[in-house]
């Protein structure tokens, strides 16, 4: 998706584990070693943007451990005139500049996958699935992102 604001974006990010690995992909367009993930649409929950985004790119089904959000329509607020959807906390967030005068503003969650076939995208996507130990290592993933996929192997791996 096109940028919707020209100053800073909101965009959502997963950490994908299956058994005991981490699936981190090179994007395609700045050669980062990350996590799945994208723009948050106007009118998209930013859960919703990472299931999204997770079959698009990867063509994961994902689950987000502790995911219980609701449709608005389904909530309301104490007094029952607004109407609330929940969002669960992501588990970091950051901004990264994208270029002198761009910025997104990543909400990053862990999640999981019952299968590691992954389906790219593009058929030059780079993607790869790593143990800790090998993320670890890995020379060039930069030390944020080792800390993001470390820790969702440890929060949510072999429990999928």
């Amino acid at each position: 998706m096109a940028h919707i604001h020209e100053l800073i974006d909101w965009t959502a990010t997963a950490f994908i584990v299956h058994k005991d690995r981490v699936l981190i992909r090179e994007h395609d367009k700045y050669g980062w070693w990350i996590g799945v993930g994208g723009h948050v649409e106007l009118d998209e929950h930013p859960l919703d943007t990472i299931k999204r985004e997770c079959l698009e790119e990867v063509g994961l089904i994902v689950t987000i451990p502790g995911d219980d959000s609701k449709p608005a329509a389904e909530t309301s607020s104490h007094d029952g005139t607004d109407k609330v959807s929940p969002l669960q906390p992501p588990r970091h967030m950051n901004i990264h500049h994208i270029n002198e005068t761009h910025q997104h503003l990543d909400l990053i969650y862990y999640a999981t996958s019952s299968t590691d076939e992954v389906i790219p995208e593009k058929p030059t996507d780079k993607w790869v699935w790593l143990t800790a130990e090998e993320v670890s290592t890995h020379p060039e993933i930069s030390e944020q992102t080792k800390s993001y996929a470390l820790g969702a192997l440890e929060a949510v791996g072999l429990k999928n």
